[in-house]
């Protein structure tokens, strides 16, 4: 009896004490971050910095898995079927976790229910670009050319940051644009290059390379603040179309389940990782913010941001595909 009762208590003690032990004996092997978009993406250029920074930290390994495509459905599906156990991280964006619900009847995944949110990361703007070959020099001459020309000129998109901005802009222009949808913004950024589509609106990231090299013209900044790596380009508003202003987040998640101590120590790993020389190369050639938060402040964040998209959405006309 008495060999039982110890036998309990040492059961209950190690049951309480779990959670501590989780916490500090985590992390004990690789883990994996899940990004819903392609390689060179801004997402991706981001969750390697982090990787890098939070294997030094760790000495663990942090293995970037790259699963695009789908309008990001494969790897959402993939973070919130994940085991919770800590070892898969969801680095990702607004199109997963607040955009896509009010674009798409049906989703394989919940961005609520499916997942327990860690940290936001980043805050950023994303950019109008056409190709430096096409005649148009300014915002106005777009929208000229567009309202003389309804449906002839096509737009890209790689996301649904990049699809719903560049919906808003037609919508806010009085314009008639062409969507083409693409699997990530750098093959959507391919094919304007090449002149298969004339125009998106796509992140800083990704464009100012092009941007840099002369190969794509910048004609308008899609916040209300113009972007300090481009303070000569105007914003999308002060080019014309009063009112225009979208921009994009980054964050990260843990699939539904995974236990709070070790959601902590994520949260604190990921903005340590997010505040290291790794990661502040990217912050500023991207020109994106950081934007840290608490488990509890980033639920409360995307809530508000899915109700903002999904307002957007509503008003641009955009029906669920």
């Amino acid at each position: 009896m008495i060999a039982v009762r110890h036998f309990c208590f040492l059961l209950l003690t190690a049951v309480l004490a779990w959670p501590v032990l989780a916490r500090a004996d985590y992390p004990e092997k690789p883990i994996h971050f899940i990004v819903p978009f392609a390689a060179g993406t801004a997402t991706d250029q981001l969750a390697r910095v982090l990787g890098q920074a939070m294997s030094i930290n760790t000495g663990q390994q942090v293995v970037i898995d790259n699963k695009p495509g789908a309008n990001a459905f494969i790897g959402a599906e993939a973070a919130a079927r994940a085991p919770a156990d800590g070892y898969t991280v969801f680095i990702s964006t607004n199109t997963t976790h607040a955009a896509a619900q009010h674009l798409f009847r049906k989703l394989p995944y919940d961005p609520v229910k499916d997942f327990a949110p860690v940290t936001g990361l980043g805050k950023g703007g994303q950019v109008l670009v056409i190709s430096s070959s096409a005649p148009f020099k300014t915002v106005a001459e777009l929208v000229a050319h567009a309202k003389s020309n309804p449906g002839k000129l096509s737009f890209g998109s790689g996301s649904s940051s990049s699809r719903v901005a560049g919906e808003l802009f037609q919508q806010m222009a009085g314009i008639e644009l062409l969507h083409v949808p693409y699997k990530s913004n750098t093959f959507a950024v391919t094919d304007l290059l090449g002149g298969q589509i004339q125009l998106m609106i796509t992140d800083t990231a990704t464009g100012i390379p092009h941007i840099k090299s002369g190969k794509l013209r910048a004609l308008g900044y899609s916040t209300r603040t113009r972007s300090s790596l481009l303070p000569d380009l105007p914003t999308i508003d002060e080019a014309g179309v009063k009112g225009y202003d979208i921009g994009y987040w980054f964050a990260a998640w843990v699939p539904a389940r995974t236990p709070a101590p070790v959601v902590k120590r994520l949260n604190d790993l990921l903005a340590a990782a997010a505040r290291s020389p790794q990661a502040a190369s990217f912050y500023a050639a991207s020109g994106t913010d950081l934007f840290l938060t608490s488990p509890a402040e980033l639920a409360q964040f995307q809530a508000s941001e899915a109700n903002k998209w999904g307002e957007i959405i509503r008003k641009a006309g955009i029906a669920k595909e």
